[in-house]
């Protein structure tokens, strides 16, 4: 007998969360960084912005490179980042474990720090479009930890706070769901540290995608 679902609506990150780029993306912000004449920020900060809106990471990421440049320093992000698209692939199991959950009837969506066309390249490169209901963009509302963008996702898709789950790899994903009256799981797989989500209170913390599928179909 199929247990009652807890969560109608599930929404995950997606940069270290179902895709696999988060050292791309701290190489492509270190590169950015020097080609504007800043200093090489540390593996460690430069991921800690991932998640974050691109403006907004790259600034805190650059603290030393004047606001005037960042126009540029966004140009070279994307010109390391578009350079290295094709190389990126989900992690292992995320096909199965997204139609397991459709299979079982949640709605599923993308609350992402990625721009529009950002996601909507990795999702027809994955040929992801048709296993999600809704997604959202940090260019189209206000990014992370900001509840806009979920509070967007249960209103188009009808799902109130209480019947939401958020999943990501970032304080900034956990933060988003606090924010917005939503439980979260987190994931350690991806950019931060998971000792730093205790905090916020996730339901679970997934060490692999297989244990991530195996927690949803038990318990959301």
């Amino acid at each position: 007998m199929t247990e009652p679902r807890r969560f109608d609506l599930i929404a995950f990150d997606w940069d270290g969360t179902l895709y696999d780029s988060t050292q791309l993306i701290v190489r492509c912000i270190q590169a950015a960084v020097v080609d504007v004449g800043g200093a090489k920020p540390s593996d460690k900060d430069a991921a800690w912005v991932i998640g974050l809106g691109l403006a907004e990471a790259l600034a805190r990421a650059a603290p030393d490179v004047p606001r005037e440049k960042y126009a540029e320093l966004g140009a070279r992000y994307r010109h390391h980042y578009l350079g290295h698209n094709d190389d990126l692939v989900l992690f292992d199991g995320v096909l199965p474990m997204l139609d397991a959950l459709r299979e079982r009837g949640h709605k599923l969506a993308v609350a992402t720090g990625k721009s529009r066309k950002g996601l909507d390249g990795a999702l027809a490169t994955a040929e992801l479009h048709n296993r999600f209901d809704g997604s959202r963009t940090a260019d189209e509302t206000e990014g992370k930890p900001h509840p806009r963008m979920l509070l967007e996702l249960m209103d188009e898709l009808r799902v109130p706070p209480e019947r939401t789950l958020m999943i990501g790899d970032t304080t900034h994903d956990l933060q988003l769901a606090l924010n917005a009256g939503c439980a979260s799981v987190g994931v350690s797989y991806g950019a931060h540290e998971p000792a730093s989500f205790d905090a916020l209170r996730p339901l679970f913390i997934a060490h692999s995608v297989a244990s991530l599928q195996e927690w949803l179909l038990a318990n959301a």
